[in-house]
């Protein structure tokens, strides 16, 4: 296992430094001075080079860059531009925010996915396969915007079952903090609930499909033992693999969610660093989200590599 961990080290490491390039860059390519925008409208040419040479904006790029790497890499992110505060402390009040609804958000996914695909592959339930099906299919057919407004107006505005947008403290009010978290929660799982369901539907479909299948059901072997205890682990990793790519998507669907709901984490801070041209915001924000996916897949392989051996000697 050690050895199969360094050697995917490498690679993620490289995956970071590319994308702390091309993050870098971007936000450098795109139009809008962040001094323009903090000087205002009126603002005399003086001011703006002044404000640039504060920011250290007047700086050659690769001065730049490599400036912006040493504070990454001795955590000291240094201040905002424009929203006020230290990086650091903006992240973290974000990151905690975000990390609930995504840890919801993924535990929605095992929860309907699962059952999903199981119920779907059980001999004597065919209509209710059809229907799982078409459902998983209206789930990934319709993007997160159109099912967040939905959601709002059958269970918020319609039902008045609970609250539309907002916020409460897991520790102080948990069932308050609860009620806030369903709605972005669910619109957040749904789409990669149905592509996991789908795809351990085939797997389960393949595996029930093998000869040792036919042997035990000829044997008399109960359907929902073979279920359980032999098709389903022999789906299992692949389906893990695409659950790690379902942690990323569930990262940056956060983004459109959280506007959608007013939930306080890093989609809203995101979207105020790009509107204020805030450079440092929102590059270590990219940065961090490409570092999670990063680490999420090197946990998915190594979990992949324990369930199936012959990863590691790959």
């Amino acid at each position: 296992m050690r050895t199969f961990l360094l050697k995917r080290l490498p690679s993620g490491l490289a995956v970071l430094v590319a994308a702390s390039f091309v993050v870098f860059l971007m936000l450098r390519l795109i139009p809008g001075d962040p001094a323009t925008t903090l000087a205002g409208p009126d603002a005399s040419p003086a001011t703006v080079a002044a404000i640039r040479e504060r920011l250290g904006l007047d700086a050659p790029l690769a001065s730049q860059y490599l400036h912006w790497l040493g504070q990454v890499l001795t955590g000291d992110l240094g201040p905002s531009y424009a929203i006020g505060g230290q990086v650091s402390a903006l992240i973290g009040d974000g990151l905690v925010a975000t990390f609930q609804l995504t840890v919801a958000a993924l535990l929605l996914v095992v929860l309907l996915a699962v059952p999903t695909a199981l119920w779907a592959v059980s001999a004597r339930r065919r209509p209710l396969a059809g229907v799982l099906r078409a459902l998983t299919t209206g789930a990934l057919a319709v993007p997160p915007f159109v099912t967040g407004v939905v959601l709002v107006l059958v269970f918020a505005v319609g039902l008045g079952l609970l609250p539309a947008g907002g916020q409460a403290s897991l520790f102080d009010a948990p069932d308050l903090a609860v009620q806030y978290l369903a709605l972005p929660a669910l619109c957040l799982a749904l789409p990669s609930a149905a592509i996991l369901a789908r795809y351990l539907q085939d797997g389960l479909e393949r595996a029930l499909a093998e000869d040792y299948v036919r042997t035990a059901t000829a044997l008399g072997v109960p359907r929902r033992r073979i279920l359980w205890r032999h098709a389903l682990p022999n789906a299992l990793p692949p389906a893990i693999t695409v659950l790690g790519l379902q942690i990323g998507q569930l990262i940056a669907g956060a983004v459109v969610v959280e506007r959608i709901f007013a939930w306080p984490g890093l989609g809203q801070l995101i979207e105020q660093g790009v509107q204020r041209r805030d450079y440092p915001v929102v590059q270590d924000l990219l940065l961090l989200v490409v570092a999670g996916y990063v680490t999420v897949q090197l946990l998915t392989d190594l979990l992949y590599s324990w369930l199936d051996p012959r990863v590691r000697w790959e």
